[in-house]
């Protein structure tokens, strides 16, 4: 009987591409930085400046050399939190209604909404 292939998983995260966030663990803890993507399939997020890493890459044409480039590792999501740029502040954040009936994020510390 064949394997049958793992079903994708995509976890619920907290943050979203674009979102402006600032790491609370681990080497990078208190720089802030906007997320460049979000993999929800891994429960990560890429950060722009955060996690840098340095790679060697090999030449790929004839006659053109070799290059060390540094670039963004993913981070877990946990590991993020949300960050006001009005009022310089980390928060968590709760999921509330618009008049309207839409559903947003907000800020529990500043009461500032995400989602337009």
């Amino acid at each position: 009987m064949p394997k049958q292939p793992k079903p994708k998983v995509f976890h619920k995260m907290h943050v979203k591409t674009g979102d402006t966030v600032q790491v609370i663990a681990g080497k990078d803890k208190g720089k802030v930085g906007e997320v460049i993507k979000a993999l929800p399939e891994l429960s990560k997020v890429l950060v722009k400046g955060v996690n840098l890493k340095t790679k060697h890459v090999k030449p790929q044409q004839e006659g053109e050399s070799g290059r060390i480039v540094t670039q963004e590792f993913p981070i877990h999501s946990s590991n993020v939190m949300l960050y006001s740029t009005k009022q310089n502040v980390a928060s968590r954040i709760s999921y509330t209604f618009t008049p309207e009936g839409k559903k947003v994020r907000k800020l529990k510390k500043t009461g500032e909404i995400l989602d337009k």
